[in-house]
């Protein structure tokens, strides 16, 4: 591996939505002279840079979202059924934060049937070989995909505030290591996805459950020894246990590629201001300027 080399893998739809939301409760929606909104875009490329500028990549790709429905939905009809529609200002904001990144030199990655944690997880795991890899997400699913070569940086509130996971840091501040992270979500679900875990069992039990016994096939193995309660509990939930572990788990065999050498970090200063000027992001095109390779 090349110690030089250092990939940041971007969430793109974590980076849209935050931008989107860090404005939309004001009311105000930045709009070109047309009337097309662009605040999420706007801001979106204000984390961008932020980001570049924090964590020195030397190669940038950034993965998305390709619609509602993907595998998971096959294996569990009610996955993410709970989410509302995107707001009307945001959906025309999808197809043009692509146009610009796309602009700006950086490749657009993305599936239909996968979601972008996939195809984050697959390129990474592709990539790990040949470079440090920097995952920047606000999405903490994420981070079951750290090890030696892979840290993990969730945006908290505020433009430049990261925490930065590793495997010292996860142990430290979640207690749990990158295969317990998908362990846990077994056993807890997910809210924000909306597949249940086992009925009745939250964090705290779940993760002093996988302090005890470190798996949950540990803990199947060991129902004799848990609380009648939670062993009761379980039991009656096996099946969406299971279910709900293969949910949470990030797929690492997307069918995709993105070599090394097509995500070199080049800002393409030229096809990024003609589209920062169409899309009347006058005071971003200084920006642009401090970003030049």
């Amino acid at each position: 591996m090349n110690k030089n080399n250092k990939v940041l893998l971007v969430d793109g739809m974590a980076l849209l939505f935050r931008a989107y939301y860090a404005t939309a409760h004001s009311g105000y929606f930045r709009k070109t002279s047309s009337g097309l909104p662009t605040n999420a875009v706007y801001g979106f490329v204000q984390y961008f840079f932020n980001a570049v500028t924090t964590f020195q990549p030397t190669h940038v790709i950034c993965c998305w979202d390709m619609g509602a429905k993907t595998f998971r939905n096959e294996q569990y009809s009610n996955y993410k059924q709970n989410r509302p529609t995107a707001p009307e200002e945001l959906v025309p904001q999808f197809d043009l934060v692509k146009e610009v990144v796309a602009a700006m030199g950086v490749p657009n990655v993305g599936l239909v049937g996968y979601e972008a944690d996939d195809c984050i997880g697959t390129l990474a795991h592709q990539l790990q070989a040949e470079a440090e890899v920097v995952i920047l997400t606000g999405d903490h699913d994420m981070l079951q995909l750290i090890n030696e070569q892979i840290q993990v940086a969730i945006m908290n509130k505020g433009r430049g505030n990261y925490t930065v996971y590793d495997l010292a840091t996860l142990l430290d501040l979640k207690q749990v290591t990158p295969d317990q992270v998908v362990d846990l979500k077994a056993f807890t679900g997910d809210t924000a996805d909306n597949y249940p875990g086992v009925k009745g069992i939250g964090e705290k039990t779940a993760l002093k459950l996988l302090l005890e016994y470190e798996t949950v096939e540990g803990c199947l193995a060991n129902l004799d020894k848990l609380a009648k309660g939670v062993r009761t509990k379980i039991e009656a939930n096996l099946d969406m246990l299971h279910l709900s572990r293969d949910l949470a788990r990030i797929r690492l065999d997307v069918p995709i590629k993105c070599a090394l050498h097509h995500c070199i970090w080049e800002l393409q200063e030229d096809t990024a201001v003609q589209t920062f000027e169409k899309l009347e992001f006058g005071g971003l095109v200084k920006l642009l300027g401090q970003n030049v390779s």
